[in-house]
């Protein structure tokens, strides 16, 4: 009894062995893992830059608010196309065109001195001053003349000495009231030429004053300086604005400029005249077109980025790409027509070598291989493989060389 069991348990062990060593003959001469393969074929790829951006007016045109004071009118509305002269909106500028009368009046106040000052006075009292030293001038030769006659006559005792003595008192006493106008005519043109510093510097005051106001009461009344699109208003009648503040934004929409914040790593690849595509969730489906314009000169930090600013020109006819909307960048870094390829998703690394396995029959065999360009589902071939290879996209088995597989082709 007690050896029919030892013989029967000898039975089930070798059966055991038997099972393992059939299953282990299935599992290795079997047909393999199911691994999906693709065809090496030829196509024409683009390589690509992919990355966030923001859309901004080329030649925009802001208008603000000149001085504190209240909404007067709003003659548009935001989003419409405007006509280069329309009127947008006018402030409440009453006080401020007061101000700028005031000053005009107070320039031509003080142009009128600096005339006065060049001229040696006022034009009155100069005149009078003139005409008092041309008098006293005369006299004073008549009465020269006088003297020299009578001495004449004393010495012919045909005139008395106390007419002459009188005489000359009379000359005496002229020449000192020409002496005191010349002096206040020196005295005159020597304060007038002190004081043309001063009105000068007061009528370059006057004058800044002037055209400040003037400019003020301009921009009180906004008025369109082009054809194009009033993208933003801010503001409505009744409001009260401070200076500085915006009050409308417009811009020819027909062409924009996107702003795209590249990653550092891809900033190498770039360069002037790129083709760009825009995409935007405001619009799905729609793509505007566009070319790289400005490479970026300096790169910083975005966040958890580092990233330089790559302006492109972007097409927008319709103007419905609109200035501050976030977007999606597109540039075409490089293009190659007619060129082997194959999928991303069979190329190996291993530290700079690129490889792949080529499906030869049921088993795979590793090949190094030499790539190009890669778009974002495929690489160009440059050397390594030929046209018509199929190539093994291993999702969850790893490969080696002479296993064998069961190929899925790509339907």
């Amino acid at each position: 009894m007690e050896q029919s069991k030892i013989i029967r348990n000898i039975l089930l062990g070798v059966a055991a062995v038997l099972i393992a060593v059939i299953i282990g003959a299935v599992i290795l001469g079997g047909r393999g893992p199911q691994v999906p393969v693709a065809k090496v074929t030829r196509q024409d790829l683009s390589s690509s830059i992919t990355s966030n951006g923001k859309v901004e007016p080329i030649t925009p045109f802001t208008a603000r608010a000149g001085f504190p004071t209240f909404v007067q009118t709003v003659n548009a509305k935001e989003g419409q196309i405007v006509q280069k002269g329309e009127l947008i909106l006018t402030l409440e500028s009453s006080d401020m065109r007061a101000q700028l009368a005031q000053a005009r009046a107070n320039l031509l106040t003080a142009q009128t001195d600096l005339q006065n000052a060049r001229a040696g006075g006022a034009p009155e009292q100069v005149a009078q001053l003139s005409a008092d030293l041309k008098s006293a001038q005369i006299q004073v030769a008549n009465l020269e003349n006088s003297v020299k006659q009578l001495k004449d006559l004393v010495a012919k005792q045909a005139a008395s000495q106390q007419e002459l003595i009188q005489t000359q008192e009379n000359l005496t006493k002229a020449q000192g009231t020409l002496q005191t106008l010349e002096a206040k005519k020196k005295d005159l043109a020597e304060r007038a030429a002190q004081s043309i510093e001063g009105a000068q510097f007061r009528v370059s005051q006057a004058q800044n004053l002037v055209q400040s106001l003037a400019s003020k009461v301009d921009s009180a009344t906004v008025i369109s300086p082009l054809d194009g699109t009033l993208y933003s208003l801010p503001v409505k009648a009744g409001d009260f604005v401070q200076t500085g503040q915006v009050l409308a934004e417009m811009a020819d929409l027909r062409k924009v400029r996107v702003r795209a914040f590249v990653d550092e790593p891809d900033l190498g690849s770039l360069a002037t005249g790129q083709d760009v595509e825009v995409t935007w969730d405001g619009k799905p489906g729609k793509i505007w077109t566009g070319k790289t314009e400005q490479l970026p000169k300096e790169v910083v930090a975005q966040g958890m980025r580092n990233v330089g600013d790559v302006l492109c020109s972007i097409e927008n006819n319709e103007r419905d790409l609109l200035p501050n909307t976030n977007v999606d960048v597109r540039i075409l870094v490089r293009e190659q027509r007619d060129v082997l390829a194959v999928p991303r998703a069979a190329v190996n690394e291993e530290g700079t070598q690129h490889y792949v396995f080529v499906v030869q029959g049921d088993r795979v065999e590793r090949r190094n291989i030499t790539v190009g360009i890669a778009s974002s589902s495929m690489y160009q071939v440059v050397s390594g493989l030929s046209s018509g290879d199929m190539v093994a996209e291993p999702v969850e088995q790893t490969l080696r060389t002479g296993m064998k597989i069961q190929a899925l082709e790509e339907q």
